[in-house]
C-alpha cells in the first residue's frame, strides 16, 4: 500500500484525481477498521491529517466553520462551543474513548455515514451544511440531505469533505444518547434538539434530529410540528414522547428492536428537551 501525505487541499485533490482506488485518511479511526475487516482495500491512502486549513475552527460573522480534520478533542476544548452550543460539545465528549476523541475527526464521522454517528444529529439540528470539493467543483450540501438522499448528495469519487458550516443559533442546542456500555458506547439512540422559546415560554423555533432510530440520522418533522407554538412545560414534553413513539411504531414496524427503543426513547428525549430549560 502507498501512503501519500497531502500538504494542502489542492495537493490532496491532485493526488485523488491522479491515483485510482484510493481513500482519504485523517484520524483513521474508521478506515483502519474497515481495511482490517477488508470492507475497503485501497491501493493508495491520501493522508490529510497535516493540512492546516482543514484543522481550523473559525467564526465568520453569524457563521461557524469547522475544518473536516478537526478532532472531537479540538471541539471539546474550543470556547466557541459553550453556552447555547454546549450540546454539540456534549455529543463530541461522548464519542468513544479519549484516544478516539484525540484522533477521530468530525469530517470522518460524517463521511463514514453511520446511523449512530454522535456528531451528526446536532449538526442536522443546527441546519449545518458540508463543503465537498473536487478539482473542478465545490458543492455545499445540507448534512440532512447528505444522509437522507445519499445517492444524490453523497460524496463522489475525487471529492473531499473540507468543512462543515452553520449559522450561530439563537436557541439552545442539546444532546442526549443511550449506549449499550458506559465506556466506548456506540449510540443506540441519540437525540439533538435546537429549541428557541419566546417571552411566554412558547416554542418559537424547533429543530430535532435523531440517530439510530432509523436507517440514517434524520429530522423528526412530526415532533417539530407538535412542539411548535406550544407552552414548553412537562406536560408538553410527556406528549412529545408519545408523538415520537408513534413515529417509531410506523418507522420500525416489525423490527425486533422496537419494544426496547420505544421504552428507551422516553428517557433520551426527556433528557434532550429537559436541558433546554437549564
Amino acid at each position: 500500500m502507498i501512503v501519500k501525505q497531502a500538504k494542502s487541499v489542492e495537493d490532496a485533490l491532485e493526488l485523488l484525481s491522479h491515483y485510482g482506488n484510493c481513500k482519504i485518511i485523517a484520524g483513521g479511526t474508521d478506515i483502519i477498521i474497515q481495511m482490517n475487516e477488508k470492507k475497503v482495500q485501497p491501493k493508495v491512502l491520501i493522508d490529510i491529517s497535516k493540512v492546516e486549513e482543514l484543522k481550523k475552527i473559525e467564526e465568520d460573522g453569524d457563521f461557524i466553520k469547522i475544518g473536516s480534520a478537526v478532532t472531537y478533542t479540538d471541539i471539546i476544548e474550543s470556547s466557541i462551543f459553550e453556552g447555547n452550543l454546549s450540546g454539540f460539545k456534549k455529543a463530541c465528549r461522548l464519542v468513544g474513548s479519549p484516544q478516539i476523541r484525540n484522533r477521530g475527526t468530525i469530517g470522518g464521522n460524517i463521511v463514514n455515514a453511520s446511523p449512530a454517528a454522535d456528531s451528526v444529529p446536532p449538526l442536522i439540528a443546527l441546519g449545518a451544511t458540508i463543503i465537498l470539493e473536487s478539482k473542478n467543483n465545490i458543492r455545499e450540501v445540507k448534512v440532512e440531505d447528505y444522509f437522507s438522499h445519499s445517492e444524490t448528495f453523497g460524496i463522489r469519487e475525487y471529492e473531499i469533505l473540507t468543512a462543515i458550516r452553520f449559522r450561530k443559533p439563537k436557541g439552545v442546542l442539546t444532546f442526549a444518547k443511550l449506549g449499550l456500555r458506559k465506556a466506548l458506547a456506540i449510540s443506540r439512540i441519540s437525540i439533538a434538539a435546537l429549541v428557541e422559546l419566546d417571552k411566554d415560554n412558547k416554542v418559537s423555533f424547533v429543530r430535532i434530529a435523531s440517530g439510530s432510530i432509523g436507517r440514517y440520522p434524520m429530522r423528526e418533522h412530526e415532533l417539530e410540528e407538535f412542539l411548535q407554538g406550544k407552552v414548553f412545560d412537562d406536560a408538553v414534553i410527556d406528549e412529545a414522547v408519545k408523538v415520537l413513539q408513534g413515529v417509531m411504531d410506523v418507522r420500525l414496524a416489525n423490527r425486533s428492536s422496537l419494544p426496547y427503543k420505544r421504552r428507551a426513547v422516553e428517557a433520551v428525549l426527556k433528557e434532550a428537551l429537559g436541558e433546554v430549560r437549564k
